[in-house]
């Protein structure tokens, strides 16, 4: 959706690549403070978290 590098977003949200990749694997759980370092870092390049509706929380591109 964006086409950011997993290294632009450690990067953006101040954590390491190491840490990101061992999220997305599940070998470790992020604590409540680095989410939101990472969803920040998200909606500062163009992402928007959108709430349950119906049909599940999402995300999408925000409009310019």
């Amino acid at each position: 959706m964006l086409r950011m590098k997993r290294e632009e977003l450690a990067k953006a949200a101040e954590v390491a690549v190491a840490t990101l990749a061992d999220f997305e694997t599940g070998r470790r759980t992020p604590h409540h403070r680095t989410l939101a370092a990472i969803r920040a870092a998200l909606e500062t390049a163009g992402i928007e978290f959108i709430p349950q509706n119906g049909n599940g929380p999402g995300v999408r591109l925000k409009l310019r």
